[in-house]
């Protein structure tokens, strides 16, 4: 016979949760912020259309938070967004969402003892390590 997978404990009721550090999450963001003026440049001069990497953020929240749990930079530093009561991905909407907060920069410093800023509490998220394969 074989066990049944093993579903890790949802952050939200794991008494034992601890959240990963701020530079992580900082590291994180600053790769995510480089590839965004890249991408950027692309069309626009960033330099001048202040608004171009910021929407490109936003999307790139949007997509990858969405679909994967993971942006770029997050893969890169091993952390990720998981929905804080069940553990899964937070989905497209509450993605872009939380992509929208973030670049208005205040939520994200107003956290709470679980290192979750303004924005994680509107979408139901919260950043954990990423699992090791």
């Amino acid at each position: 016979m074989t066990n049944p997978p093993q579903h890790p404990t949802p952050p939200a009721s794991d008494p034992a949760f601890t959240p990963p550090d701020l530079g992580r999450r900082f590291g994180a963001l600053v790769i995510d912020w480089v590839l965004c003026l890249l991408v950027a440049n692309t069309f626009a001069d960033p330099t001048r259309d202040a608004w171009a990497p910021v929407v490109v953020l936003i999307v790139e929240y949007g997509f990858f938070l969405g679909l994967f749990a993971q942006t770029p930079g997050m893969f890169i530093t091993k952390i990720r967004c998981v929905a804080w009561y069940d553990g899964g991905r937070i989905g497209l909407v509450r993605a872009l969402l939380r992509g929208l907060l973030l670049a208005l920069v205040v939520p994200a410093l107003l956290m709470d003892e679980h290192r979750r800023g303004l924005h994680d509490r509107l979408t139901g998220s919260v950043i954990t390590a990423a699992p090791r394969p």
